[in-house]
């Protein structure tokens, strides 16, 4: 039987007297992959970092591992979940070597600092490097890096610490259509193997949902529309209202494809 992973009930995020989630309910169980779909504003964001224990609801509860947030340890807590995401690229010195970045990781640092790590961390660091094409960047600055091995490298920085949850924000944004398939098949890989833990991204678009994602949550003005199985949630109708213009929707294979209504 599977067991839950998370639940947000009636969660609510105020900031600066604006509001950024409203009314969230949502679960997530472990033989679950998730996607989070919806608008730029919609408040996806937000909702990966209230999942990763990083943002507290202002109103409802949020459990995330088994554990009510606000009864539990968060440094504790956030070990256990791994997040890749823009915001935290952005607080990363461009100087950072990409070894040290995947190892201090396990440690929830930034930097390495004049920190001293054993070898079992090295190999673990170049392990996780290796499963995502990056090995040959071990000795790079990460301000070097391409946007594509910059996604890749954070994918292996938020395994370091052996998550049971991985959050993914917008993994593919901005890479070229070589650089947004080798990502995608990456996290695939991910979302087959029984080892990985469980899997939710978001991302603006259809086309970026990795084959193997059994569930999808589509967000609009900082509420979660609709949610369930991929199949049922990925509709015409559906999505048509989370980005207010008509769509056409299809499946090919294991991908989807939105584009607008041709106009008459």
């Amino acid at each position: 039987m599977s067991a839950e992973v998370l639940r947000l009930r009636d969660v609510g995020v105020w900031r600066d007297q604006s509001m950024l989630l409203r009314d969230v309910n949502w679960i997530v169980r472990d033989d679950e992959a998730w996607v989070v779909v919806g608008p730029n504003g919609a408040g996806k964001t937000t909702l990966l970092q209230v999942a990763a224990g990083l943002i507290l609801p202002s109103t409802g509860t949020a459990e995330i591992l088994g554990e009510p947030v606000r009864q539990a340890d968060l440094a504790e807590l956030r070990s256990r979940v791994g997040i890749a995401s823009a915001a935290v690229a952005d607080q990363v010195d461009r100087g950072e070597k990409v070894i040290d970045l995947v190892i201090t990781a396990g440690y929830g640092l930034l930097a390495r600092g004049e920190e001293r790590y054993d070898s079992f961390d090295l190999v673990r660091a170049v392990e996780l490097l290796d499963a995502v094409g990056c090995a040959h960047l071990i000795r790079r600055r990460f301000g070097t890096l391409s946007e594509g091995e910059r996604k890749r490298v954070q994918i292996a920085r938020s395994l370091m610490a052996d998550p049971e949850l991985l959050l993914l924000d917008e993994p593919a944004a901005g890479l070229d259509l070589g650089g947004r398939e080798d990502v995608l098949s990456r996290i695939a890989a991910l979302a087959r193997d029984p080892r990985s833990p469980i899997l939710v991204i978001v991302t603006h678009h259809v086309e970026e949902v990795p084959e193997g994602f059994t569930h999808a949550a589509l967000m609009r003005k900082g509420t979660i529309m609709t949610a369930g199985p991929v199949d049922e949630v990925f509709t015409e109708h559906n999505l048509s209202r989370c980005f207010g213009v008509p769509l056409t929707v299809e499946r090919r294979a294991a991908r989807w494809m939105a584009r607008a209504v041709p106009l008459p």
